[in-house]
């Protein structure tokens, strides 16, 4: 009697032990010990995505129990994506911790993009328009699309900063996003030709601007160049020391970016 006692005691501990292992996802609190990912496998999935030469930054856990988050950086532009512990599928998309209503993969992205860099060197700055003294210290380059609604906001949020800051100056590039804004490739090439600021800001406050009176191969450029850096989205603003922002800030917080960023370029 005492010996089948005991029997049923193990057996129940380690249908116990089972179930708590099989409960949290195979791996108890620690998945390491039982899933792994090799950068040979996630090379493989990057290419039958049609990303063979993207630079893996990063694998670990993500926040979500029984998934890897893989941090790339594809032609300058950063992102990550998760893979299950099979290995059979890659998922996009935000992971969203629900108590808090924090958005995780939003959080791992910017801490990303904050490690970014662009080398300002490659930008040729003779198209752009002027925003401010050209003599100015701090020079921010601005890729930016006249039928950007968020870039319209962000263009007055910068002339206020011009307004606060003499030492600031905004160098706009033209980067027309045209399977969103049909029209703005033609609008960024009449603003070029008459290399006007004063259009630029009229077609933000929806008055009619002329049709292009030149020909112009300064926005293919652009266009390939943003490309080549990784910038796909406006506004996208560079900062002294290479570094990205994307979307805008209060003009407060702006100003103490672009600061930062200029005491960081000066220690270099």
């Amino acid at each position: 009697m005492r010996i089948l006692l005991l029997l049923i005691l193990a057996i129940s501990y380690q249908l116990s032990a089972f179930s708590r292992v099989h409960a949290s996802g195979s791996c108890d609190t620690d998945c390491t010990k039982c899933h792994t990912i090799s950068t040979d496998e996630v090379r493989n999935i990057l290419a039958k995505i049609n990303a063979p030469d993207a630079k893996i930054l990063k694998m670990q856990m993500s926040p979500a129990r029984g998934l890897w988050e893989v941090s790339i950086d594809n032609k300058g532009q950063r992102g990550l994506f998760y893979v299950d512990f099979s290995k059979k599928y890659l998922i996009s998309g935000s992971i969203i911790e629900v108590n808090a209503a924090i958005d995780k993969t939003k959080e791992r992205l910017a801490a990303l993009n904050k490690e970014r860099r662009i080398n300002r060197s490659l930008i040729p700055l003779k198209d752009a328009l002027i925003l401010g003294d050209k003599k100015a210290a701090n020079k921010v380059i601005v890729f930016t699309d006249p039928d950007c609604p968020f870039c319209g906001n962000f263009h007055d949020e910068i002339k206020k900063v011009i307004e606060k800051r003499k030492d600031i100056a905004f160098y706009i590039k033209l980067f027309p996003l045209t399977k969103l804004h049909p029209d703005a490739y033609w609008k960024s090439k009449s603003i070029i030709c008459e290399k006007s600021l004063k259009l630029f800001e009229d077609n933000f406050e929806k008055k009619t601007i002329p049709k292009p009176s030149c020909e112009t191969d300064v926005l293919d450029k652009n266009i390939k160049l943003a490309a080549s850096l990784g910038i796909t989205g406006t506004p996208t603003a560079i900062l002294p020391d290479g570094s990205v922002l994307t979307g805008s800030l209060p003009v407060d917080k702006f100003i103490e970016l672009i600061d930062s960023a200029k005491k960081r370029g000066a220690k270099k």
